[in-house]
């Protein structure tokens, strides 16, 4: 029990990510764990929960499954295919946390896997001859659309890639994006339409987002009200000695100035630059 308490407090104290890693975890063990004893009991077929989980092409069967452009981004069957996707999500949602918000970490994985479906969804009706029948599931959409938001908000942003070195963003948002074209004309091409549309909502919202407009603003804010009813209950009073106005803004100003000298450090020397004390106070003025 008490590491099941250790991980119920993991995930209450963690960021966004830590949840979202969290909640895809838990989802595919559960559901490995009834897929083994569906194999045990010799079932043969097709796994019936899949059909519950994945976002079929066929309008007929969306209709009266429509919580699946919800729960396909959530569902893995593979093992390496979610492993890849939690890797993936951890590496650039930590990035993204650098110079976005929690808030807009879940809306852009909610949005983008929504943006993923629809645009699977648009083309296998449009092309049915072609594309015939499927299902989509798995996280990549979400994902790529918060690495494709952060890749072309913060171009120069250096990663460190196996066998490469430092590469910038921009160069694997690029890259990234032809490849999805490419591969549609491939063995999975539901997956790579999936992952286009993800691509393009990242692009779009982040292109919108160095313009000053934030079109997702409406839905963050629905989020955020409907994750407070759960929370209300939970809600403690917590006791301090008040700060006037002056004092307030002048720690405000000056975290804001090192949050700034942080980041312009970042875009001439790549986050691996840092020093353990600033990636510490980019983490922590994330999470407030």
């Amino acid at each position: 029990m008490a590491i099941i308490d250790e991980i119920k407090d993991t995930f209450h104290t963690g960021n966004s990510l830590v949840k979202l890693i969290f909640i895809n975890t838990a989802v595919f063990v559960l559901f490995r764990l009834v897929f083994i004893i569906y194999f045990l009991a010799d079932k043969s077929g097709y796994f019936p929960i899949t059909y519950w989980m994945s976002m079929p092409s066929m309008p007929v069967v969306l209709l009266n499954r429509p919580w699946t452009v919800i729960t396909y981004m959530f569902y893995h069957e593979e093992f390496l295919h979610f492993i890849f996707n939690m890797l993936n999500l951890y590496w650039f949602g930590k990035i993204f946390l650098i110079y976005f918000d929690q808030k807009k970490l879940i809306s852009i994985y909610l949005l983008g896997g929504i943006a993923g479906g629809v645009t699977y969804f648009a083309f296998y009706n449009i092309f049915p001859s072609v594309l015939g029948n499927g299902l989509l599931l798995g996280a990549s959409a979400s994902i790529i659309a918060i690495m494709i938001a952060v890749a072309f908000y913060a171009p120069n942003f250096k990663v460190n890639m196996l066998f490469i070195g430092e590469v910038k963003l921009k160069y694997i948002g690029i890259f990234s994006i032809i490849l999805f074209i490419i591969l549609i004309a491939s063995d999975n091409p539901g997956g790579n339409l999936a992952h286009l549309g993800g691509a393009v909502f990242g692009l779009i919202w982040a292109t919108s987002y160095k313009l000053g407009k934030d079109f997702i603003s409406g839905f963050t804010d629905l989020l955020d009200s409907f994750f407070k009813l759960f929370n209300r209950n939970k809600l403690k009073v917590a006791h301090r000695s008040p700060r006037d106005d002056f004092e307030y803004n002048k720690v405000k100003l000056l975290n804001q100035k090192e949050v700034d000298r942080i980041l312009d450090k970042i875009s001439k020397g790549g986050y691996e630059k840092l020093s353990k004390e600033e990636k510490d106070t980019l983490f922590r003025m994330g999470k407030n």
